[in-house]
Order: C-alpha cells, then structure tokens, then sequence
C-alpha cells in the first residue's frame, strides 16, 4: 500500500532522528531526534507542535445544514453560537460510534467538521448517503470533503499562548472551545481554534496545504517550541482520558460505555442511535471505561483482559508508562456491577501471568493553571 503524506513530509524526511512509521496509511513522524518522553516532558511545562494535518475536514454549508447535522450528532448543534466548536460523536442506529469529531460553528448555515484520519472515507459516506436521514430522501445540504485542502498544525503547552502571540497577537484574545477564521500571517490566511488533544492549553491552526511548510518553520523557530510526533501525541491524550477511536470508543463501544454521556444529549427529540442509548441507559449501561495504575511491574498493552477473582471482568483499551506519573497506566473497559471501588486492588493478564494493578480516579493528570 501506497501511503499518504502530509504536506509536512519533505521537511520530516530531512530531519535527523526522526522515525516515522504508518499510521491509518499515513506516513507520519512518532518522535523527532529528542525522543517521545522529551517532546512530551515538553508539552507540559513549555509547548509542543504537532503536525495533524492527516485529520480530516468536511465542510457542510446551506439552509438544511443545522437541522441535518442536529440529527446526526450526539450533542445539541442549535446550542452553540457562531465561533464556538462543539465536541461531539456520531453513532450507527444501535448506539455504536461511527466516529467522534469536533464541530466548528461558522455561521448558521456553514459548519466545519474535523474528523479522524482512519475514518475519513467512511465518514464522508455516512454524512452524505449511508445515514437514515440522507437515505429518507430529505432535503440534504452542500457536503463536501476539503481534507485535501486543509492543513493542520496543533501548538501545546502553558507557553503555548504566550508563543503563538509572537506571530498571531489575536490569539491572546480567543477563550477556550472557540475560534477565530479571519486572521492573517504573512498572507496565510488562518483559522485559529483554542483547543487541542493533550490535556493542556494550546492552540489548533488550520490553513491552506501549501502554506503547511512555511507556518511549521514560523512556529518551530520560536524558543521553547519542541516539535513532537504521534508517540507523546497519545501518551500525553492518555494522561488526559481523551479517548481514541478504535480504542476507547468504537462501532461496538457506545459513548454511555465510554463515560462520554456529557456529550450525548438525550432529551433531543431525535438522533441516529437516539434510541439505542435511551434503552441502553434504562436497562443499564453495562460496561464502564475506568483508569488503572499499576501495582506490579508490566506494560498494560491493547486488549489485555481484566481479572477480578479470577474471572474476566473486561479488558485493557490503552496503556502506557506514564511520563508525568512515572508509573504504567491503562483505561479498561469493565463490567459494571463488581462493586469495585477506587483503590481497590484488580489484576491484568500480561503474558501469561496475573499482574496486580489498582483503580484510581481520571484523568490522570490534571493541568494546575490555564485558561481551559
């Protein structure tokens, strides 16, 4: 298989010690020379800058815009006001997710929506013709796929505003889940969002592909910029529980599964999955993703089971050592109904041997000062 690229590519191909490695067909950087441990030690007390642009962007414009996107996502789209971005799932009729995404308020009538790179293709085709609504026949807005078109770079960390301010000013003044689509430099138009997939404050800077190389190097040359790849990207989302399609929330996870009910608005007269996770929720939900910390030493990978008293109760969605905590990690999807209680001693099946772990709260990590 042939793989992607991202307009960034020449400059990753050309910079020692950078490893990069396939990701959902992209060829993509997983640390820079530094290593993944420095670049996420970076994010947190300084800022990091990542390359993103393999995500996704479908733009939905016209009169029926708000209306259809009202009944294909989980969250209410009428509630949020122009220049907010709204976090929010789509899910199949049974409740599973088709994809979790964020949603980009530019007016009442045009919508920007980021979605993730594995699920680019069948997004599209779940927006545009595989959902009920367009299979129905109802009048459909302009959809279309601009991935192609978009670049995307993700500047993080508590320095991240007093940096990024060095070259754009406005961005002082942009408060968090919200955005900015009419800023300029050096004649790059930009949208600037406050937002980001680290558990820090941070900034997320769409532009046009073939400005891709110049704003990298801009951003990359400040003091105190380190540039980071998909290896610190998942062990700091980690840290934060920011869940990761395929893993914490999939076509067999539901959002009520994956603690996600925040962002499912139930009391919407309708929604695709709407009434699989009302009878979900009043049969009982019955399965909870919940955070571990190791108490033996092992590596809690993807899909190790779960064992309490020695019998299955669920299984490992991610893990990893932690930079920050300094001891290995996990989320799990368990049973509900064990009566398990943070602090509470479980075992994971790590090769062959039970290794004892115990329940604690999440996040994991929690920034201490910031404006989000």
């Amino acid at each position: 298989m042939e793989l992607k690229h991202t307009p960034l590519f020449e400059i990753y191909r050309d910079t020692a010690g950078v490893q990069l490695a396939e990701f959902h067909g992209w060829e993509l950087p997983i640390h820079f020379a530094s290593g993944i441990i420095p670049e996420h030690h970076g994010v947190r007390t300084s800022a990091g800058l990542f390359d993103v642009s393999h995500m996704g962007e479908i733009l939905v414009d016209g009169e029926q815009a708000e209306g259809y996107l009202q009944q294909l996502l989980t969250t209410s789209v009428t509630a949020i006001k122009s220049g907010e971005i709204c976090y929010t799932l789509m899910c199949y009729q049974n409740g599973g997710v088709v994809d979790d995404l964020m949603v980009y308020k530019i007016s009442d009538t045009r919508y920007l929506l980021v979605v993730n790179a594995g699920n680019i293709d069948k997004d599209v085709d779940w927006i545009m013709r595989d959902n009920p609504i367009a299979q129905s026949g109802a009048p459909m807005p302009d959809i279309r796929n601009q991935s192609d078109a978009w670049a995307q770079l993700a500047l993080q960390g508590p320095k991240s505003e007093e940096l990024l301010a060095q070259l754009v000013p406005e961005v002082r003044d942009i408060p968090f889940f919200t955005f900015r689509d009419d800023l300029l430099l050096q004649d790059m138009p930009l949208l600037i969002s406050r937002s980001g997939y680290t558990g820090e404050d941070g900034f997320e800077i769409y532009l046009n592909a073939e400005d891709a190389p110049d704003m990298w190097r801009l951003l990359a040359e400040l003091p105190g910029v380190q540039p980071c790849g998909l290896g610190a990207r998942d062990t700091l989302r980690l840290e934060a529980k920011l869940p990761l399609y395929g893993h914490e929330i999939s076509e067999s996870i539901t959002p009520l599964e994956a603690n996600l009910g925040t962002f499912v608005d139930l009391d919407k007269h309708y929604f695709v999955g709407r009434e699989a996770l009302v009878k979900q929720q009043q049969q009982g939900i019955p399965r909870s993703l919940r955070g571990v910390e190791m108490i033996d030493s092992g590596f809690p990978r993807d899909g190790y089971r779960v064992v309490l008293d020695g019998r299955d109760i669920g299984y490992v969605t991610s893990g990893t050592k932690s930079p920050t905590l300094g001891s290995f990690i996990a989320l799990v999807l368990i049973d509900r109904g064990t009566g398990l209680k943070f602090g509470d001693e479980l075992h994971i099946d790590i090769r062959g041997k039970l290794k004892a772990a115990r329940l604690v709260r999440t996040p994991f990590y929690k920034k201490q000062t910031g404006r989000n």
